[in-house]
């Protein structure tokens, strides 16, 4: 039981787990963090790897799109903050790119263990690649994880991002592959009036009457 609790992960609809960190721009309250803002938590194995620095310099290169989004990036991965720092500095040395978002320095496994970052079968010293959507209400919305040797697609992390937010603003959902400027799809009717208002809708595209699209 106490290795099961060990390894616990948060769900999505949680609310996010809060904590304290030393990160690379200082100390940080979790809760306290870019109040209003969407958050993107994720982690990397550790610092100084190739598959790492490609992703993180992935992050850091799309700095703006996610300024665009209201949306603040938190990075973590079980290294000190002088590893961090050390790290950071060779990047932007060897490639021009800056990691200027936190970087949590998560020795003490304290947050992977909170995040269920640290899973066994896979490494019990390294986080896997965890990504955690957080909404402005410190609400966990979308969880993403991939083994130590797979790197993630950013594309698909600003895509999620994107479908999050117009999810929520317009009150739809997203078919396979969505991209901005696509049709959603509309809620199924939840009664027969409703039923039959769908049917007789000629102002959207309907497969049938509980699958619906329409452009907005």
């Amino acid at each position: 039981m106490e290795q099961q609790e060990l390894y616990t992960m948060p769900l999505i609809g949680d609310k996010a787990p809060d904590f304290e960190a030393l990160t690379t721009t200082g100390k940080m309250k979790f809760s306290d963090y870019a109040p209003g803002k969407w958050k993107v938590l994720f982690s990397h194995p550790a610092d100084f790897t190739p598959v790492c620095t490609t992703e993180m310099s992935g992050f850091a290169e799309n700095q703006s799109v996610f300024d665009s989004l209201n949306t603040a990036l938190v990075g973590l991965s079980i290294d000190s903050i002088h590893s961090h720092l050390a790290w950071v500095n060779n990047v932007r040395e060897k490639t021009g790119v800056y990691f200027q978002f936190p970087i949590i320095a998560d020795i003490d496994m304290k947050v992977s263990k909170l995040y269920g970052m640290l899973q066994p079968n896979e490494s019990e010293t390294a986080a896997v690649r965890a990504v955690f959507f957080i909404d402005p209400d410190h609400k966990i919305r979308l969880i993403m994880y991939y083994p130590l040797n797979v790197g993630r697609n950013m594309d698909e992390i600003i895509r999620s991002l994107k479908a999050l937010q117009f999810s929520d603003k317009n009150k739809v959902s997203m078919p396979l592959n969505w991209q901005p400027g696509d049709k959603v799809i509309l809620s199924p009717p939840k009664t027969l009036v409703e039923m039959d208002a769908r049917i007789a809708d000629n102002s959207i595209e309907k497969i049938d009457f509980y699958l619906a699209k329409k452009q907005l």
